[in-house]
């Protein structure tokens, strides 16, 4: 049988993947023992799969997260962390998202948050939710240039369609008037719709007094903490420790 024009066709339909499968099929005797029904399984499941990977590796690129190999299989449970094993399980699953929960991590500088956070951002890649990472002053940052070349409520709109988004840093610094009015505007077009994840280096009783504006304050925290899942990393530097081992 000439498969020729079958493979041409596949290929004009763009599908590549299904068309390498079907020479595969024929250069090994084995297939032809399949009957019809199993061979198209196969044809179609090498298509699906291939598929499957390119949105995810998409995604992931689309994510831009700071540490793209971040897993949450290579996360350190050590007592000494205080992290809270069933509950990463239940983030794992992705059900936050889908119910349009937030996650805020907070903890000392070297203990792991950006990890974390970047670790929940691929498994949420991973079953096909669309991510975004931004550190929070270039996120503040890249609003105020969008307000001076009239991108603004583009990108607003851009940050109210990723299903996650993640603030890395976020109250690092006092906040200023112009960065809490943008994150109120983010926050107000996410809540109930989407989640946001924040990392802190301050536990979220204190950002109360980081932001400011009492009003602004009590807004922004009843939007982030309202449904939220908490996460307050404990223990010594990773980092630094990550060092001592690499010495020894």
């Amino acid at each position: 049988m000439l498969i020729e024009p079958t493979l041409e066709k596949l290929r004009a339909m763009k599908l590549s993947t299904m068309a390498e499968e079907l020479v595969d099929q024929q250069q090994k005797p084995d297939r032809g023992e399949l009957g019809f029904e199993e061979r198209l399984g196969l044809l179609v499941d090498a298509e699906f799969l291939a598929r499957e990977n390119r949105r995810r590796e998409r995604l992931l690129r689309e994510a831009q997260l700071k540490q793209s190999r971040a897993s949450l299989e290579d996360v350190d449970y050590a007592a000494r962390r205080s992290l809270d094993k069933t509950l990463m399980r239940r983030l794992a699953t992705g059900t936050w998202i889908h119910e349009h929960h937030n996650v805020v991590i907070s903890g000392a500088t070297g203990t792991g948050k950006t990890y974390i956070a970047c670790a929940l951002g691929q498994q949420a890649c991973r079953r096909g939710y669309r991510v975004l990472y931004r550190r929070a002053s270039r996120l503040f940052q890249e609003l105020l240039l969008a307000r001076a070349d009239g991108t603004y409520p583009r990108m607003l709109a851009k940050l109210t369609r990723r299903d996650l988004l993640i603030i890395d840093d976020w109250a690092l610094t006092p906040v200023q008037e112009q960065e809490r009015l943008d994150l109120l505007e983010i926050l107000e077009d996410r809540t109930e719709n989407r989640s946001t994840l924040l990392t802190s280096q301050l536990p979220p009783g204190k950002w109360h007094e980081q932001i400011g504006d009492p009003t602004l304050a009590d807004a922004i925290l009843d939007r982030v903490l309202h449904r939220a899942y908490k996460i307050a990393l404990k223990g010594p530097s990773m980092r630094k420790e990550n060092e001592r081992q690499k010495e020894n």
